[in-house]
Order: C-alpha cells, then sequence, then structure tokens
C-alpha cells in the first residue's frame, strides 16, 4: 500500500504539471516532495519503511540508464554545434561555484557542505536525475536532500527570469553578438519578410511539437530496455564492489581513484554512456527510456519528502538557497565570461546555461519561447550531454574537497 501511494503521487504530480500553469510553474517534483511531506507529517504514512530503501536501492539506479540510452557521444559533438563548447565552459563555472559556496559556507552547513557540493554541482552539470545520484552515492541525510530540493527549484525559477531578460539589456547588446535576434527584429520590419518567418516558425514550431509528442512504446521496447538497464546496473555494482575493495589505502591519489572507481553511479553512467555511442541504433530507439526513467525519478522525490520536518526544512533551505545561488551565479560568470572571449552569441550562452542548471527540456522550451528555433536540438543535445558528465562532476569534488 505504501509502494502504491508513492508511485500515485508521482503521478498526480506529474498529471497536475502538465495539465495546469501553476503546476508547471513549481515542478512535479517539488509537488511529489510537498505531497508526501504532507502525508507524513499528517501521520497517514511513515517516515522510514522497507519500500523507502527499495527505491533508494533499486529504482534510482535504473532510472540512470533509461535516461541515457540517447547519449550517443559522436552524435552530440557532431550535431550541438557551437553550443557544446559554451556548455562545457559553462559547467566549469559550475564546479568552480561549488568549490567557493563549499569553502564559503562549510562552517555554517557543517557535515552537509560536501553532500550540498556534490548535489548542486551535479543538478547544475546535469539534471535532476544527477542530484538524485549525488544524493544516494555520498549517503546525503534525507532532510538535507529535501532541502536541496525545495532550494533548487526556487533558485531555477529566478534564474531563468534572468536568463530570459539578459538578451533584451543594452549592456549585453552593446557587449555580445546577437545575431538571431538582430534577424528577427529586421524580418519584424518588413511585412513581407514576416509572413515567410511565420510559415518558416510554424513549419519548426511543428518539429519541436514533434519531438515532444506521445511516443508508441512497444512490449519489446519495454523488454529491451529493462532487460538492458537491469544489466548495466548488475554489472555496475559488482565492478564498484570490485574497485573499492581492491583499492585499499589512505592516500590522496589511492582515495580519488576509490571515489571514482568504487561509485556505482559513474559506473552506470560510464557503461551506459559506451553501449548508446557504440550501438546508438539499439540503444537510441528504444521507444519510452525517457519517460520511464523520468517517472522513476518522480517516485523517488515523493520519497525523499516521507521524513522530511517541515521545520528543517524551513530552517536549512534559505541557506541551501545561498549555496545554490553561488554555483549559478559562477555558471552565468563563466558563461559570459568566455562567451565573450570566444565570441559566442548572447542566444547561445543563455540557451547553453539553461541547459546546464536546468537540462535538456527546459533549454528547449527556453529556445521555443524565445523563438530562436535553430539552437532547440543543440540545447537537447546538450542537455542530455550535462547527464552524462554531472556525476563526474560532483563525485570528483566530493572526494577531492577536504
Amino acid at each position: 500500500m505504501l509502494f502504491a501511494i508513492l508511485v500515485v503521487i508521482a503521478a498526480v504530480s506529474i498529471r497536475l504539471e502538465q495539465s495546469f500553469q501553476w503546476a508547471a510553474k513549481v515542478s512535479a517534483c517539488v509537488l511529489c516532495l510537498v505531497f508526501a511531506m504532507a502525508l507524513a507529517n499528517l501521520r497517514v504514512i511513515p517516515t522510514e519503511a522497507p519500500a523507502y530503501d527499495f527505491i533508494w536501492s533499486y529504482l534510482v539506479p535504473l532510472a540512470i540508464p533509461f535516461l541515457l540510452f540517447q547519449a550517443d557521444f559522436r552524435k552530440i559533438w557532431r550535431e550541438s554545434g557551437r553550443i557544446a563548447g559554451i556548455f562545457l565552459l559553462g559547467s566549469l563555472g559550475t564546479a568552480a561555484g561549488g568549490v567557493l559556496a563549499y569553502l564559503l559556507l562549510k562552517n555554517i552547513l557543517g557535515t552537509a557542505a560536501k553532500p550540498a557540493v556534490a548535489m548542486f554541482v551535479g543538478t547544475y552539470v546535469g539534471g535532476s536525475v544527477n542530484l538524485v545520484a549525488m544524493a544516494d552515492a555520498t549517503g546525503a541525510g534525507k532532510n538535507l536532500v529535501s532541502s536541496a530540493v525545495v532550494a533548487d527549484n526556487l533558485l531555477m525559477v529566478l534564474y531563468f527570469f534572468v536568463l530570459a531578460a539578459l538578451p533584451a539589456s543594452g549592456w549585453i547588446r552593446r557587449h555580445f553578438r546577437h545575431p538571431i535576434i538582430d534577424r528577427r527584429e529586421r524580418i519584424e520590419a518588413s511585412p513581407a519578410e514576416m509572413d515567410q518567418v511565420r510559415a518558416h516558425h510554424k513549419t519548426h514550431r511543428s518539429r519541436a511539437a514533434e519531438y515532444w509528442k506521445p511516443r508508441e512504446v512497444s512490449l519489446t521496447d519495454l523488454a529491451a530496455g529493462f532487460a538492458a538497464a537491469c544489466m548495466i546496473v548488475a554489472v555496475s555494482r559488482m565492478l564498484a564492489g570490485f574497485f573499492d575493495t581492491a583499492l585499499a589505502g589512505d592516500g590522496f591519489g589511492i582515495s580519488l581513484l576509490r571515489g571514482l572507481l568504487g561509485n556505482q553511479y559513474l559506473l552506470i553512467t560510464t557503461i551506459t554512456t559506451a553501449l548508446a555511442t557504440a550501438f546508438p541504433q539499439f540503444f537510441g530507439n528504444i521507444s519510452g527510456a525517457q519517460e520511464i526513467g523520468t517517472f522513476l525519478i518522480h517516485i523517488f522525490f515523493a520519497v525523499i519528502g516521507a521524513p522530511a520536518s517541515i521545520v528543517l526544512i524551513l530552517r536549512e533551505a534559505p541557506m541551501l538557497l545561498v549555496f545554490a545561488a553561488i554555483v549559478v551565479l559562477m555558471n552565468l560568470v563563466f558563461a559570459l565570461g568566455f562567451g565573450k572571449l570566444f565570441g559566442y552569441s548572447i542566444e547561445e550562452i543563455t540557451v547553453a546555461s539553461n541547459a546546464n542548471v536546468g537540462g535538456p527540456t527546459t533549454a528547449a522550451a527556453f529556445a521555443i519561447a524565445k523563438g530562436w528555433h535553430t539552437l532547440i536540438f543543440p540545447a537537447i543535445l546538450v542537455g542530455t550531454l550535462g547527464y552524462v558528465i554531472g556525476n563526474y562532476y560532483g563525485i570528483f569534488l566530493f572526494t577531492a574537497l577536504p
């Protein structure tokens, strides 16, 4: 019954997000957390239970392969265009922001500081799946994870307003190229050209709708997806256990190597990406993989809401919001700084930063909303790249920081 309640919470939250504007602004993952937290604080569901452990141990690792089956490195590098470069430079800013936030706030956050670095750097390079993976990999407390999710989603909303406003800034216009905006303004001045661009945009909107439309999923897709995901997780756990035992020692180098090779999430990420790159026709064509992985992650968000204390969240979330703001600010500084240095346009910079902080879906939605249709597909590709590398960033900093 408890497992059923968690799955229903995830399903209802996703439905609300897709049906109501207010729910879309809040996000389904926060709704999952709030619903479960309310039921737990009203003592309808327990704060600890084997069902929660099952989701942490089995469903969360399974979600990662499903979300990475389309992570063909060759395709990402070939088709993401220039955005891949500024995306990677921005991710370095995310890592630098994580280190800076840790140094500034470690005395305040105490033992929570290192897990916070891993979670926020992971999610602001990749997405929510990386935050979930880092929470489990670092042994973060459930109250800390709940507070981090609340802070993360609040900051993302605020940051997206900033990104939307940047291209309209006079200072930005004077110091950065903006060819797509210039072209749009020039076309709007010509009625004949405006008619042509409306027809052109209609085609691109159709392509965007085509990408996000419901997909046909066969029994073969489900069977192949679950078989591959389960095998990847099983092999990764075996290898992680082997390296964790084999790489004994207390030196920094051996500890860092053990932290990387002995981590099941990094191995899951590495093996899945290698297979998706080597066999793109098989893994890339497993329909429903993204949807399954995303749904599993939402069930996890319900789990972390169950043991959460409302009082603790209200106390810890503001400080974690400051922590996350430092990380995101450094991402923006690096993106703008390197973007100016290497001649990137403000359109490319803001889409890449959105892909870092929000992931592929928000970056694509941002490009669509702005009318920057040539950047939609690159945004999706680099956002997927973030899913791949986010776990590496998080684990490396968690292991390397004192």
